[in-house]
């Protein structure tokens, strides 16, 4: 059944999804045009995107407890493909969500906010799974995917919870988590600072 996960591979499936992709970059460009103008300064640091390995489609249909299966991975699993804008402030962040949330063609299905209510963790980040049409083979089909909105300091954080967490056994993990937790809160801090500094220069 696991080899029914190679449709992820598929031609028409990347096409797509790389459309999509592009289409929610050109989105994100023209929120960041439209803050810019208006703010007077760039909003949108930089914007990565992804689509997700067939060994971690796999990883999550069992973190999950779905099936290893094509048509059941695509319905359950919102973030196949990833959209990522790191923004310079974290009001920022609910700026261009509101903009994104303003254009007919993106259906917001859900919404997440971690800035606000992080994560046990401590991850904090604000998540948006929408749909976009993509026309392709003339047919006009729904593509879902996850945007991820969040500062500088809450990627870096989240780089290096994955690349330590993840790396070490489950006692280490207990350790690392625990110390990360904090740092999340100085992460909180620091970006709550920031938007006071930015808020005082603008005053002047």
């Amino acid at each position: 059944m696991e080899q029914n996960l190679n449709r992820f591979k598929q031609r028409t499936f990347q096409v797509k999804s790389r459309c999509a992709l592009s289409l929610l970059t050109a989105k994100l460009t023209m929120a960041n045009a439209e803050l810019s103008l208006k703010l007077g300064r760039n909003v949108i640091l930089n914007i990565y995107s992804r689509i997700k390995s067939i060994e971690s489609i796999r990883e999550k249909c069992k973190k999950k407890g779905i099936k290893p299966e094509y048509t059941e991975a695509l319905e359950k699993i919102s973030d196949i493909l990833g959209i990522r804008a790191v923004c310079a402030f974290e009001d920022d962040i609910y700026r261009v969500a509101d903009i994104l949330c303003q254009h007919q063609d993106v259906t917001v299905i859900r919404k997440k906010d971690y800035v606000r209510y992080p994560k046990i963790s401590g991850y904090r980040s604000l998540h948006l799974i929408v749909e976009i049409p993509v026309c392709f083979q003339g047919e006009t089909s729904q593509v879902r995917a996850e945007i991820q909105l969040r500062t500088t300091a809450m990627d870096f954080w989240a780089g290096v919870d994955h690349e330590l967490r993840y790396k070490k056994g489950k006692k280490e993990a207990v350790l690392i988590g625990n110390e990360l937790r904090e740092y999340s809160r100085v992460v909180a801090e620091l970006d709550e600072k920031m938007v006071e500094l930015r808020r005082q220069i603008e005053i002047i």
